[in-house]
C-alpha cells in the first residue's frame, strides 16, 4: 500500500505518518513510499489507540508551552465562594477559560463555560495551575441572593410608576390530555403538527388578545420527564390552567402538575377537555378531581372553576378565556403591575444555541421595557447586547414590555432556564457567599468523587446533545430518576447543538454513548464516530430515549445464578462410547435426577469432567426424571471419560435477571 493512501485512510499527512510509525514500532524509513499489506493492516487496526497516544503527547507538549506563557510564575492565592461558574473562576484567576476547561477534563469533569463547579473541584485543579484556592467567608449583609433579584427590582419601584400588565397563564396537565391543542384553538396555529409524537418538547410562550386585553400563555411539556421545566414555567406565571381529559380523568402527571401549582401558590382553574369524545364523562372527571386532588368545583359549592371544553372542536374556548380573565382580576387584583419605563428584567423560559445565530434565549419580560441595543446581565456578569428581538410570531420588534415573551439574539453565552436577566452595566462586584437556605445550590461533584461513592456499581456512561437547554436538563433529571442500587446511568457531559468531533473524543475517552435529542450529526463527524466505534443514538421523542437507556442499563445488570442439586447416580454399565458422548446406565442413589441437567463426574474423591444429559430413559421410555432407587439409561454429552462405578452428580443452574 502507498504511504499516501495509508495516510489518507488514517486522516494524517504522509510525513507525519513517517515520523510517527517508528515510535509505534514500525521502522519503515523516512524515504519509504510503500508498506507491505500486513503491516498496513496492523497499523489500521491499532490506529485508534496509536492516535490517542499521539494526540495526548502533542496535547501535553502544547499545554507545556501554553502553561509557561499563561500560568502565574509564582503561586497565586485567589478567593472564591463555595460554588462558582467556570467563567467566573477564569476571571478571578486571570487564566484563560480554555485552559481551565482542559484542566477540568484532565480531572474527569466535563463542564461548559457557564456551568458551576464546587469549591473542592476548583481547589483540585488549582493545584496544577499554580493557584492557592481559598474559600470566601462573607457576611450576610453583602446583598440578597440572585434568586431574589427580580423581587428586589419590583420592590424598588414607586407605586405611582406602576401600570397594569397582562396576566401570564401556564397550561399544565397530563401528557396527551390536549394542552397544546388547547393553545392551538386559542392562537389558531398548529403547534401539535410540528411536535414529534404530538408532545410538546420544550417551553414556548405566546400572546393572544381577548376583549381588548392581552394574555400571555406558557406552554409546558406534559411528559413527567419535564418536571423541572414545568416547575420553572410555574414560577413565572400568574394563573394556571390544569387540563384534564374528560375521557381519561386524573392521571399521575395531573397530580404532579397540581402539586407544582400548589407549591407556587398560583390561582388556577380546570379545563375539562375532550368533551366531544363518545366516552367522555364530565361528572366522573369532577369526582376524580374531588377525591384525588381535593378540588371542589363551583357547581358543587366549591371555589374552583371547572370549564368543559373541546380543544379539537373549539367548544368552550372563549368562555375559558373569560374565566381566566375573571380569575386574574378577582384573585390577583392590583398585584398585576409593573413599571414599563424601567430598565427591563425577566426570566429565561428557553435557551439554545443556533448554528447561525449563536446563543438564543426566550425571556418573559416581568418589569421594564427591553430594547434592541440593551446590555443584559446575570449575576452582574455581562451576557451580551440585544442585537434583535422577535415576538412569538417570529416577527422582529424594537421593544418588549412587561408580560411580553420575546426571543433575544446577540448573547455571548447561553443562560440557563430560570435565570433572571436584567439590563445593566455588569460592573464587577465583590463575590458573596450564598446561603443554602436562600438559594438551591447546584453543586457538581467531581467524577472521581462519584466513582468512589459507588465504584462497584456498573454504569452506563452517556453524553447528551440536545436542541434546547431545557430539554437537556429535563433529560438529565429523568435519567437520574431511573438510577437504581444495582446499576446507574452517568452523564459525563451535556451540551447543545449538533455532535462534534470533540464530543466523539469525549465519548471515546470516557467509554460513553452519545445520545442526541432533536440534533444531527454531520457526515464527517459520523465517519469519525464509525471509525472510533462510538455508539450514537438519535431521538425525537423522550419516551424512546429513556426506554433505550433503560434497556442499556438492563444489559449491565448482573445475572444471579442459583445452583439446584438434583441428585446422584452410580454408573453400573457403559453401553456405548463415541467421540463426544456416551450411553451409560446406572442406579439413582439419592434425589431425583432430571433430563437436560448438568452432570459432574466423580471417581471417588477425584473430579473427572462435566457434561450434560441429553436423553433419559427408564424401562425403555423417555422420561423427564427418575426417582431414588430406580435404574435408568442416559446419553451423556461431553468428554467420554465415564467408567463403571463413577458417581454422576446432577444439578441445574437457574439464572435470574433482576428487572430494573
Amino acid at each position: 500500500m502507498n504511504i499516501t493512501e495509508l495516510a489518507r485512510i488514517l486522516r494524517i499527512s504522509p510525513q507525519e505518518l513517517r515520523d510517527l510509525l517508528p515510535e509505534l514500532g514500525f521502522a519503515i524509513g523516512q524515504k519509504a513510499i510503500k508498506v507491505d499489506n500486513n503491516t498496513a493492516k496492523k497499523i489500521i487496526k491499532n490506529w485508534p489507540a496509536f492516535r490517542r497516544q499521539w494526540e495526548q503527547r502533542k496535547a501535553v507538549e502544547r499545554a507545556k508551552k501554553q502553561d509557561e506563557a499563561i500560568l502565574p510564575k509564582e503561586r497565586k492565592t485567589i478567593h472564591i465562594p463555595s460554588v462558582i461558574t467556570v467563567r467566573a473562576l477564569a476571571e478571578v484567576s486571570q487564566i484563560p477559560v480554555n485552559r481551565l476547561l482542559t484542566e477540568l477534563i484532565k480531572n474527569g469533569v466535563f463542564a461548559s463555560i457557564n456551568e458551576k463547579i464546587d469549591f473542592d473541584t476548583a481547589s483540585i485543579i488549582g493545584t496544577d495551575l499554580n493557584l492557592d484556592v481559598q474559600l470566601i467567608e462573607e457576611e450576610e449583609e453583602n446583598g440578597e441572593v440572585e434568586e431574589k433579584k427580580l423581587q428586589d427590582i419590583l420592590d424598588l419601584e414607586k407605586p405611582e410608576d406602576m401600570e397594569v400588565r397582562s396576566p401570564v397563564i401556564v397550561v399544565m396537565g397530563h401528557v396527551d390530555h390536549g394542552k397544546t391543542k388547547l393553545l392551538d384553538s386559542i392562537r389558531l396555529t398548529d403547534v401539535v403538527a410540528g411536535e414529534a409524537g404530538g408532545i410538546t418538547q420544550h417551553i414556548g410562550a405566546y400572546q393572544v388578545t381577548r376583549k381588548e386585553r392581552r394574555l400571555t400563555f406558557i406552554d409546558t411539556p406534559g411528559h413527567e420527564a419535564f418536571t423541572a421545566m414545568r416547575s420553572r414555567g410555574a414560577k413565572v406565571a400568574d394563573v394556571a390552567i390544569l387540563v384534564v381529559a374528560a375521557d381519561d380523568g386524573v392521571k399521575p402527571q395531573t397530580v404532579e402538575a397540581f402539586r407544582i401549582i400548589e407549591a407556587a401558590k398560583l390561582p388556577f382553574l380546570v379545563a375539562i377537555n375532550k368533551i366531544d369524545k363518545e366516552d367522555a364523562d364530565v361528572n366522573r372527571t369532577l369526582q376524580d378531581l374531588a377525591t384525588q386532588l381535593n378540588i371542589t368545583p363551583e357547581e358543587w359549592g366549591g371555589k374552583t372553576i371547572c370549564a368543559p371544553i373541546s380543544a379539537k372542536e373549539g367548544t368552550g374556548i372563549e368562555e375559558l378565556l373569560d374565566m381566566v380573565l375573571l380569575t386574574a382580576d378577582t384573585e390577583l387584583g392590583d398585584t398585576l403591575r409593573a413599571n414599563p419605563n424601567a430598565e427591563a428584567a425577566g426570566t429565561v423560559v428557553e435557551s439554545n444555541v443556533d448554528k447561525t445565530a449563536g446563543p438564543v434565549a426566550t425571556i418573559l419580560i416581568q418589569n421594564g421595557t427591553l430594547s434592541v441595543g440593551d446590555q443584559l446581565c446575570f449575576e452582574d456578569v455581562v451576557y451580551g447586547k440585544v442585537k434583535a428581538l422577535k415576538n412569538h410570531k417570529g416577527e422582529s420588534i424594537a421593544l418588549a414590555g412587561p408580560s411580553v415573551p420575546v426571543k433575544i439574539l446577540g448573547l455571548k453565552i447561553s443562560p440557563s432556564v430560570g435565570d433572571i436577566l436584567y439590563v445593566g452595566e455588569g460592573k464587577k462586584v465583590k463575590m458573596r457567599k450564598i446561603k443554602s437556605a436562600d438559594i438551591k445550590k447546584e453543586k457538581i461533584m467531581s467524577i472521581a468523587q462519584q466513582d468512589n461513592a459507588d465504584e462497584n456499581i456498573p454504569k452506563v456512561n452517556v453524553l447528551i446533545k440536545s436542541d434546547f437547554l431545557g430539554s437537556a436538563e429535563a433529560i438529565e433529571e429523568s435519567l437520574m430518576k431511573i438510577n437504581t442500587e444495582i446499576v446507574k446511568v452517568k452523564i459525563i457531559y451535556k451540551g447543545l447543538g449538533n455532535v462534534t468531533e470533540g464530543d466523539i473524543k469525549r465519548a471515546q475517552d470516557s467509554g460513553a454513548q452519545i445520545i442526541c435529542f432533536n440534533t444531527k450529526m454531520p457526515a464527517p463527524v459520523e465517519n469519525v464516530a464509525r471509525t472510533q466505534n462510538i455508539t450514537v443514538k438519535s431521538f425525537t421523542i423522550i419516551y424512546d430515549l429513556i426506554k433505550y437507556v433503560k434497556e442499556e442499563m438492563q444489559k449491565m445488570v448482573p445475572v444471579e445464578i442459583t445452583r439446584i442439586d438434583l441428585g446422584k447416580l452410580k454408573v453400573l454399565a457403559i453401553f456405548r462410547t463415541e467421540k463426544q458422548h456416551q450411553i451409560v446406565g446406572g442406579k439413582v442413589i439419592s434425589g431425583s435426577p432430571e433430563n437436560n441437567a448438568t452432570v459432574n463426574v466423580w471417581r471417588g474423591e477425584e473430579f473427572i469432567t462435566t457434561g450434560k444429559i441429553s436423553s433419559l430413559q427408564s424401562a425403555k421410555q423417555e422420561v423427564k426424571f427418575v426417582q431414588e432407587g430406580e435404574e435408568c439409561g442416559m446419553k451423556f454429552e461431553g468428554r467420554p471419560l465415564i467408567l463403571e462405578g463413577d458417581i454422576l452428580e446432577f444439578y441445574r443452574e437457574d439464572k435470574k435477571i433482576v428487572k430494573i
